[in-house]
């Protein structure tokens, strides 16, 4: 009968992989980017310290389920020679029963005073009892491997049923630890949200919300606004959203996002009011601006000097948005009615956007 445990055996393939991924260290993860952020800080620094514990949370799941795959295929793998070999058990244990029959049909099988007495030479009871013993031997040998193997067979199946039960568990542990940060900063997403819009209604900013983090030392100069993102409404495009055009590019991401400045400069204007919500506008050194709009936070002062790369506020849906996303233009002049293109502004940059 098979056993329903047979596809697991891969005892140490699994064990190691169990072992490894239970001691795996929580790690920084992302952009290289070292977040420290403390109790104090408010849901602004609750939403960045979640997002950085579900990317963790996700890279652990993902290579326990990536490691469960790769332990299940070698399972059937091995399941598939185990078949093979109980084939050959199974002819085995018919060459015995053939040999067997074979045996009483010589009278291998019967008493030793039985063969004395039909014997008609010393020679042939000799003959006789010595291919019965070597027969008996064979027979007695083949039984004992097979009887060792099945048992070996039984503990092997045994201790992978359970190393994989650990595996499964592990990483049914690691999903509802994700659910659970998800739910979490879901939650403190838009309590930051609710606490933007206030802030907006008032049109007054609640000033800069400094998070404690090593800053990643870029190549270039110029970056990207955002670390991932996708593309949604592109400068120039139509809409009932805007009395003309589309002024800018819209980053789509969740509320609570990092933003980033896109390049060295000083921070000339952070506003909380108007179209675009709560907002930041940062002047460079080759004489361009840059606005990030409908923020959900600001991390600088009017004034502040800023590096490529540096977050300047987490992005939102405040003001005229219907959506969590980021709205960035790049101008010419601090003030709005004189965007370009800012897909080929940034791609002059060596950024590619995509």
């Amino acid at each position: 009968m098979r056993s329903h445990c047979r596809r697991f055996l891969v005892v140490p393939a699994l064990l190691c992989a169990l072992t490894l991924l239970m001691a795996r260290p929580a790690g920084a993860v992302g952009d290289g980017e070292d977040i420290g952020v403390g109790d104090d800080l408010g849901l602004s620094g609750q939403v960045v310290r979640l997002y950085a514990d579900a990317a963790r949370a996700t890279e652990r799941y993902e290579t326990g389920r990536q490691e469960a795959e790769g332990q299940r295929a070698e399972a059937q793998r091995i399941e598939a020679l185990l078949d093979r070999e109980r084939r050959e058990i199974g002819v085995l244990r018919e060459d015995l029963g053939r040999i067997a029959r074979a045996q009483y049909r010589t009278s291998g099988g019967m008493p030793l005073t039985a063969q004395l007495i039909l014997a008609s030479s010393p020679e042939q009871l000799m003959r006789g009892q010595q291919v019965f013993s070597q027969t008996n031997m064979a027979v007695n040998n083949a039984i004992e491997k097979s009887r060792r193997a099945e048992a070996q067979l039984v503990k092997d199946e045994a201790k992978a049923a359970a190393a994989w039960r650990r595996l499964e568990k592990r990483n049914a542990e690691l999903a509802e630890l994700k659910r659970d940060i998800e739910e979490k900063l879901e939650a403190a997403r838009w309590q930051l949200q609710g606490q933007a819009d206030a802030s907006v209604a008032a049109g007054s900013c609640p000033g800069a919300v400094r998070i404690d983090r090593k800053q990643k030392k870029f190549t270039s100069a110029w970056v990207a606004p955002l670390k991932s993102y996708e593309l949604s409404a592109a400068f120039g495009s139509g809409g009932q959203r805007w009395a003309n055009r589309h002024t800018g590019q819209d980053f789509a991401v969740p509320i609570g996002t990092p933003v980033r400045a896109v390049g060295d400069g000083r921070v000339v204007k952070v506003s909380c009011g108007g179209a675009f919500g709560m907002e930041v506008v940062v002047g460079h050194t080759d004489g361009y601006y840059t606005q990030y709009a409908h923020l959900a936070s600001v991390a600088v002062d009017q004034g502040e000097r800023v590096d490529a790369g540096q977050w300047i506020g987490q992005s939102g849906t405040t003001g005229n948005s219907t959506g969590p996303h980021l709205h960035f233009e790049a101008r010419i002049t601090p003030e709005m009615g004189s965007a370009v293109d800012p897909v080929p502004w940034l791609t002059e940059r060596g950024v590619q956007l995509g």
